[in-house]
């Protein structure tokens, strides 16, 4: 985990695409698009189907991990609004264990407007948390400190002649975009067009390793 400030408040950036909130003991999540899979195989493209299960297995190990008691998920945690429903019998109950050892919240996305069944947890547009504004795309109109997803940020370089691509958080002083943690999702570079909008200003790609931020800059 990475210390750093955004809004007022210390928070932790990790590796895996989390941020943990250390004064809230909150995890917050983005973008898990769980039974992401499933959904693919409905449309006759069949993918292994084990995509949730990783998923939650990672955010189960990082809420044991960090001694979360508050859950945040920022929009798209399902795929679809019937991705609950699809849930393979382990996965459920590995969902429903989650929420109900942590104060959890679904934050709907555009994948998931509407999550009629949802394993537990309280099901909310968006909120503001201790002057922070959380919710699933980021407004470039916003003026208060805001965490979101939507994007998927991943920043690719090609270090020593390899290409490299890591997940990544995107912030300037007033917005904070939080890659997708899902383990079937692609991503967006940081630099693309509809990020730097979302932005509305000067921006920075961040990517925690071990125990520094590498900040890279990112052209408006």
């Amino acid at each position: 985990m990475v210390p750093f400030s955004f809004g007022g408040h210390a928070l932790f950036a990790l590796g895996q695409g989390a941020l943990f909130w250390p004064a809230r003991r909150a995890l917050l999540v983005a973008d898990l698009h769980l039974e992401k899979g499933s959904w693919f195989a409905t449309k006759g493209q069949m993918l292994p189907p084990y995509d949730t299960l990783a998923t939650l297995a990672d955010l189960e190990a990082l809420v044991a991990a960090t001694g979360a008691t508050e859950t945040w998920c920022l929009g798209d945690s399902f795929h679809d609004r019937e991705g609950c429903e699809r849930l393979p019998v382990q996965a459920r109950a590995t969902l429903e264990r989650l929420t109900a050892v942590t104060r959890w919240t679904w934050i709907t996305g555009n994948h998931d407007p509407i999550i009629t069944d949802r394993c537990g947890g309280a099901l909310i547009e968006e909120a503001v948390v201790d002057g922070l504004v959380l919710r699933h795309e980021a407004d470039p109109h916003e003026t208060r400190p805001e965490l979101s997803g939507h994007f998927h940020p991943k920043l690719r370089l090609t270090v020593r002649g390899r290409p490299v691509a890591r997940r990544c958080f995107v912030a300037s002083p007033s917005k904070l975009i939080l890659p997708a943690f899902g383990a079937l999702t692609g991503g967006m570079d940081p630099s693309h067009p509809a990020i730097v909008r979302a932005m509305g200003g000067p921006a920075e790609a961040l990517v925690p390793v071990e125990d520094r931020m590498l900040r890279f800059r990112l052209a408006a």
